[in-house]
């Protein structure tokens, strides 16, 4: 039985990333960051403008009266 009621045993994604990063807490804090930050950038750079032609933005039902 946890101690922790809400933790048992299955952490998740993000639980299993922490585990496998190395160094202490803070060390660990600042590569979370950079990962999040890369990944934003990578999104906003890369992926978002290729799906962009793909989503249907410019297809408006109003009417211009």
């Amino acid at each position: 039985m946890s101690l922790v009621p809400w933790c048992d045993g299955r952490d998740g994604m993000y639980g299993w990333i922490w585990r496998h990063l190395p160094g202490n807490a803070l060390l660990k804090a600042l590569i979370s960051i950079v990962l999040v930050l890369a990944t934003v950038y990578v999104l906003f750079q890369y992926v978002f403008p290729w799906a962009e032609p793909l989503l249907p933005f410019n297809d408006v039902t109003v009417d211009n009266q």
